[in-house]
């Protein structure tokens, strides 16, 4: 069986209050994604990377893995307009069939185990989407007075990895983008397929706002 990584990468760092994308702010002396690809080239599986970032940001990802002495084979593919876009051209760029995890550039804390996991159970069950419960209450806003409660035991909050059989995903892009695909999973549910969904983890961080990013400095010490 072939093993494959789509990592994707993210987007300004207009949320972050700094200039540079987020995916190449510093984490404990190197960039984020060489975090984030580390954590899959260290998982037994050992998939092949395919890293997907916007065309403008290749020369500079290509400065810093000479700065950092950052070796992992990768292959580079050009991004989208939107992420669903990205990911189908990375996608593309996979000829044979296996199995496929995407997941998103800034999530750097990801841990082999649950890499392994996920790819394991999409192998058996066709995908695996992470997940985790969400900790505080959660309201659903009605109108600018209004808000209703939400049973939070009916919720859970997306993560990635998401893995799939390239045979599902294949087929999930082949749907024209929906500005409701908000993610693999809703692609390949749209497309016919039950979504498994699996465990994640509390520190399998998403690096939006600074305050991520110093939790992130803290995880890793």
């Amino acid at each position: 069986m072939k093993y494959y990584a789509i990592i994707v990468g993210g987007g300004s760092g207009k949320r972050m209050q700094n200039a540079i994308a987020k995916q190449f702010l510093l984490l404990h002396n190197k960039p984020v994604l060489m975090h984030t690809i580390s954590a899959f080239i260290s998982c037994a599986h050992k998939p092949e990377i395919i890293l997907v970032l916007h065309p403008d940001l290749h020369q500079h990802w290509k400065d810093l893995c000479i700065k950092y002495n950052f070796n992992v084979p990768h292959l580079l593919i050009n991004g989208g307009e939107q992420r669903f876009h990205s990911v189908r051209n990375g996608l593309m760029a996979i000829k044979d069939d296996g199995i496929v995890a995407v997941h998103d550039a800034v999530r750097p804390l990801v841990s082999c185990k649950l890499i392994a996991y996920a790819y394991e159970i999409a192998e058996e069950k066709g995908n695996a989407v992470t997940c985790i419960k969400p900790n505080d209450s959660v309201r659903k806003i009605k109108s600018d007075t209004e808000s209703k409660i939400i049973n939070r035991d009916e919720l859970v909050l997306i993560q990635t990895p998401q893995t799939f059989q390239i045979s599902q995903l294949r087929k999930g892009y082949q749907q024209h983008y929906k500005t409701k695909f908000t993610d693999d999973a809703s692609v390949v549910e749209k497309a016919g397929f039950h979504i498994n969904l699996i465990e994640g983890e509390r520190n399998n961080l998403k690096i939006t706002y600074p305050e991520d990013l110093e939790l992130a400095h803290f995880l890793l010490k």
